[in-house]
């Protein structure tokens, strides 16, 4: 905006100049509105992630205690975890949740594992494309030698 005084600006200029404001304001008002919604929706997707976390540790330690025939102290210091919290992570998962998660275990165990050829870390981060055959015969659409040979 200028700064020049006012009674050099028309009637038809200052309602533009306002109806500007008010857009912007609008606009404002709408990016606002957008940003708690995005932000609320970004809290309850990490709190719910934060609750599966959380049900999967406590699941984990039931599975591990178990598999320990219930050793809390031995469990504890393999995992450098108290025993205590080791425990109260462990009481409010039921024996049937920790033997399906143990058979689930058992299970993926026992698949057979599908080896696939690893690249080294200079294929995996070349990124120039592999270098063209210059010794093969360009072949003309007719089959025939296009290179004159």
């Amino acid at each position: 905006m200028s700064t020049t005084p006012a009674a050099s600006v028309s009637a038809a200029e200052l309602r533009r100049r306002v109806r500007a404001v008010e857009a912007n304001q609008a606009k404002t008002r709408e990016m606002a509105a957008a940003n708690v919604l995005t932000t609320r929706e970004t809290a309850t997707k990490a709190a719910r992630a934060k609750d599966e976390a959380d049900i999967a540790a406590r699941e984990a330690a039931a599975v591990a205690l178990r598999l320990f025939d219930n050793d809390t102290e031995l469990v504890a210091k393999l995992l450098g975890v108290p025993a205590e919290e080791l425990e109260r992570e462990a009481k409010p998962v039921t024996a049937a949740r920790a033997k399906e998660i143990i058979e689930m275990l058992r299970a993926r165990a026992e698949r057979p594992r599908t080896s696939r050829p690893r690249k080294s870390r200079a294929e995996a981060s070349d990124p120039s494309p592999p270098a063209l055959d210059t010794t093969a015969p360009i072949l003309a659409p007719d089959g025939s030698r296009a290179d004159g040979a």
